[in-house]
């Protein structure tokens, strides 16, 4: 099939590594993006969300981060709509420590280094109310930290391989699922320090997992370049499975919008590939040929590719 060609994208002056957007109420359309020694901080406005036809980047702030970032998460207690701003974001370093970045966009900055992980870390995520970050490393275990406590190690608890993800769930208190490398995936219950569900891809590497937003009972995973979906209703086995990258797949991500589509990167040549799950061919498929991460933003899915991030328009129907 074609290529498809973003529809709006930002040059900045190095590579990026990673970013993130919050999902949040009141940080809506903020952008958090690392490259080499700084983490820029700023907000996207879409044409159909503002008055102009145009597409809009602002930079509030850039915020200097010393180690290699490995994976960015903006807190739900981020806010734009008081004064003075507060921003929040965790920021996962190649030196394996988690970096809390607190700033007002203005003068007033912190930095709080969280020290407990012994190897890269692959993926971090806020609960819901900004209460805790959990993290999962190369190290097999996953940590939680306890943002009311000093970011104090809550709980930690070990896999059976190098974490790959991990997510909380906005409707289901006290869940978090966390995916590992050999393909076991995990929900597991915060309160009983127990896990409550298993998955399985039957496939490995594992390299990423996500948790549907828009529908609680699915649970999609990316291993060995094929995408596995489950209804945690009938967890036993895949509701169904599609091989989309035939040389594996790197980081995996459904809409907001429709549990039905997801985005993925995976090789040869590091493409992007939007799918519907009852379509056979692709609704998007771009060549990266460099990775810094994935993310949706409304209707759109963003990629960024070496100094661009680039947005496609994504028909969520």
């Amino acid at each position: 099939m074609e290529h498809s060609a973003p529809s709006h994208f930002i040059n900045f002056e190095d590579q990026i590594s990673c970013f993130d957007f919050s999902t949040h109420d009141w940080s809506q359309n903020l952008c958090c993006i690392a490259l080499s020694n700084r983490i820029v901080v700023g907000i996207i406005k879409l044409p159909e969300e503002s008055h102009s036809d145009h597409f809009e980047w602002k930079i509030l702030k850039e915020i200097f981060h010393e180690a290699h970032c490995q994976a960015l998460a903006i807190s739900p207690e981020t806010s734009l709509s008081i004064f003075p701003k507060n921003v929040v974001i965790a920021a996962a370093g190649g030196d394996f420590n988690i970096r809390i970045l607190t700033s007002d966009l203005d003068e007033q900055h912190t930095v709080r280094v969280l020290k407990g992980h012994n190897n890269y870390i692959n993926a971090i995520a806020w609960e819901t109310d900004g209460e805790f970050l959990a993290s999962v490393s190369d190290d097999y275990s996953c940590i939680l930290w306890d943002a009311r406590a000093d970011f104090e190690i809550s709980t930690r608890f070990y896999m059976t391989a190098a974490g790959m993800a991990v997510k909380w769930h906005p409707e289901v208190k006290d869940k978090l699922l966390v995916a590992a490398k050999d393909g076991i995936v995990s929900v597991y219950n915060v309160k009983t320090e127990q896990v409550v569900l298993t998955l399985e891809t039957m496939k490995f590497p594992l390299m990423s997992c996500d948790w549907s937003t828009k529908n609680r009972h699915c649970v999609v995973a990316l291993a060995a370049g094929e995408l596995f979906a489950w209804d945690l209703r009938k967890p036993s086995r895949p509701i169904h499975t599609k091989q989309l990258h035939e040389d594996g797949g790197l980081v995996v991500k459904i809409s907001p919008a429709n549990e039905n589509l997801t985005a993925s990167i995976g090789r040869p040549d590091l493409t992007l590939k939007v799918i519907h799950s009852k379509a056979s061919l692709p609704v998007i498929s771009a060549p990266l040929k460099l990775f810094g991460g994935i993310g949706w933003l409304s209707r759109h899915i963003a990629a960024a590719y070496d100094r661009k991030l680039c947005l496609w328009n994504v028909l969520t129907k």
